[in-house]
């Protein structure tokens, strides 16, 4: 990891104080269930492959709250963090780079919006593209849903990047948020419908929502106090899930 090898190089005070820190806990929870049957390739991912193949690959992470890692304890127990390291364990030798352009808040539309900006910034292999939760909770048309995407398609398309597409997260069925009762339906509708549009373009897909089926074991079901952002346990069993799936399909 990147971590270990900038401390190689550290000054003797700054080792002493990483020889303090609490160790973060890289591998999924005892309770999350870790199966690669989350991502699919949909015969996507050639780019990804070949840069796995040069030993480096360059993930580009876009998408609103969960990708940017609202509700994490600090910065590094994110999503994006965690899937580097997640990566990297799988794929030996491969330096394995995960840009986190996550904006809390964001529909398919404003990321849409900046998906040209960020690519040309990163010039990256893979694009992750998080989306559908907010789309559903502001209740957007999906007509107006998947114009966005289309619009966003047609940029990554252009830039010639592979495309993993990860769907809608699942919220607790007994919260007390009234914005978030009975929304579950919605969301695995957005999540169907990723999952075809995918399976159309040949983009790779995470089922997220599938994937917290079975997380009643974790703290909460992974998800945070406020019933919507990931918890620790949350984004540690989410970046290892979608890491085996990946790694699976990259190697």
């Amino acid at each position: 990891m990147k971590s270990a090898r900038l401390a190689l190089a550290a000054p003797l005070s700054v080792l002493a104080l990483l020889a303090v820190a609490p160790a973060v806990a890289q591998t999924a929870p005892a309770a999350c269930p870790v199966s690669a049957a989350h991502v699919v390739a949909n015969d996507g991912l050639t780019r990804s492959r070949a840069a796995v193949a040069a030993g480096r690959l360059t993930v580009l992470a876009m998408g609103s709250s969960s990708i940017e890692g609202v509700g994490a304890s600090r910065p590094e127990l994110g999503f994006a963090p965690r899937l580097e390291a997640g990566l990297e364990r799988r794929l030996p030798g491969v330096e394995v780079t995960v840009v986190n352009r996550g904006i809390g808040g964001e529909t398919a539309k404003e990321t849409a919006d900046r998906l040209a900006r960020e690519t040309a910034a990163v010039r990256p292999d893979l694009v992750i593209w998080q989306l559908g939760t907010n789309d559903v909770l502001r209740d957007r048309s999906m007509d107006d849903v998947f114009a966005d995407f289309r619009r966003g398609q047609g940029i990554l398309d252009a830039a010639g990047v592979d495309v993993l597409l990860v769907d809608s997260q699942r919220l607790p069925e007994a919260t007390d948020n009234p914005s978030f009762r009975g929304r579950n339906p919605a969301l695995a509708e957005m999540a169907r419908l990723i999952a075809l549009e995918g399976g159309r373009k040949r983009y790779a897909v995470h089922g997220r929502f599938a994937a917290m089926a079975d997380w009643g074991g974790l703290e909460r079901g992974g998800v945070g106090p406020d019933d919507l952002h990931l918890n620790d346990a949350g984004y540690a069993c989410w970046a290892e899930v979608a890491a085996e799936g990946l790694a699976a399909a990259l190697r």
